[in-house]
């Protein structure tokens, strides 16, 4: 049955190839945001202007009734504490967008299940996501459905600690990368193609209100393969230099929330509670074809033009791995 959807945000990394998906699966949807990337939206939705910062802005432009509301812009208790007023007797369904980094770390417990606590002393971006679905839980004005996605990639190559145009630049320089750990952690990657189909499955689904379900592919790769494949799809074999999580969070304090909070442990995920509801799904399993859509909007910014060397972390680069060739020579 066709809905009214709200897709707040609609632009990003996870959320336009869920706008697609939901006008293919013939919902009528409306977009907010600022405007300033609406281009590549389908021609069918309707697109409304608002800032999401300016209460009154917000509240204009969010007026109406929906079926569905999919909020992926909130970040703060403050901003789900707002929606529940904003969406209170509005809507049917509103799904928060959340992370699966907000699971307890160190990860103790895999397959990971929604049944782990959320609890994350190391990134506060997880702590805030937890902190949101409390106010939305703890609540019974608003019928909610909680998604935890993990590392969903569209538009970026996969990387450890936000290196990114950084460390493709060593890479084509013919420069070393550092690695996490031993490399043979295990890393869950899913396309947002195919986050999109169980995703807008969920929209009206029996058994979704007041729940809460991570949305993953079932397969993961050690960081060595991944950093391998980015090398790869950039026409490079990187050379690869293992690094401690814990001197690396001693060199450079703000890695910490990328590794442990979150990329320097084997993190699998079960996702048989989200099946059960929208049905079985399938995600890519070969990483090069993984790496296909980050490359081509790699090269669509200019491809190694675009990456630029970073004189600060190629110096931090070279000083860790010359330290880290000190302690553990090469073989």
């Amino acid at each position: 049955m066709p809905l009214r959807v709200l897709f707040i945000g609609g632009t990003g990394q996870i959320s336009l190839p869920c706008v697609f998906e939901a006008v293919a699966a013939g919902h009528a949807v409306t977009v907010l945001n600022r405007g300033a990337s609406d281009g590549s939206l389908p021609f069918s939705v309707t697109r409304m202007t608002g800032n999401f910062d300016d209460d009154a802005s917000y509240a204009a432009a969010a007026a109406g009734h929906y079926d569905v509301v999919c909020q992926f812009l909130v970040f703060e208790p403050q901003q789900a504490a707002r929606d529940i007023d904003l969406f209170a007797g509005k809507t049917a369904q509103y799904i928060f967008i959340s992370s699966a980094s907000a699971y307890r770390k160190p990860v103790v417990d895999v397959p990971i299940t929604e049944a782990v606590p959320l609890d994350n002393p190391f990134w506060l971006y997880s702590r805030r996501k937890a902190a949101c679905e409390r106010v939305l839980m703890e609540q019974d004005r608003l019928p909610v459905t909680i998604v935890r996605p993990s590392h969903t990639i569209r538009t970026k190559f996969p990387m450890a600690m936000g290196e990114g145009d950084a460390a493709l630049s060593r890479m084509l320089r013919g420069l070393p990368v550092i690695v996490p750990g031993d490399g043979k952690a295990l890393w869950t990657l899913t396309r947002a193609e195919d986050f999109a189909p169980p995703f807008v499955r969920l929209f009206g689904a029996a058994g979704s209100l007041g729940e809460a379900f991570h949305l993953t592919s079932d397969h993961a790769y050690s960081w060595d393969a991944i950093y391998s494949a980015v090398g790869r799809a950039i026409g490079v074999t990187p050379e690869l230099v293992h690094v401690p999580t814990d001197n690396l969070v001693r060199f450079h304090s703000d890695w910490e929330g990328f590794l442990k909070g979150d990329k320097a442990y084997t993190v699998l995920f079960d996702n048989t509670k989200i099946k059960s509801v929208v049905g079985a799904f399938s995600c890519e399993r070969d990483l090069d074809v993984l790496m296909r859509e980050p490359h081509a909007h790699w090269l669509a910014r200019g491809g190694s033009a675009a990456s630029r060397p970073s004189a600060a972390l190629d110096a931090l680069f070279d000083r860790i791995i010359g330290l880290q060739a000190r302690v553990a020579p090469p073989a």
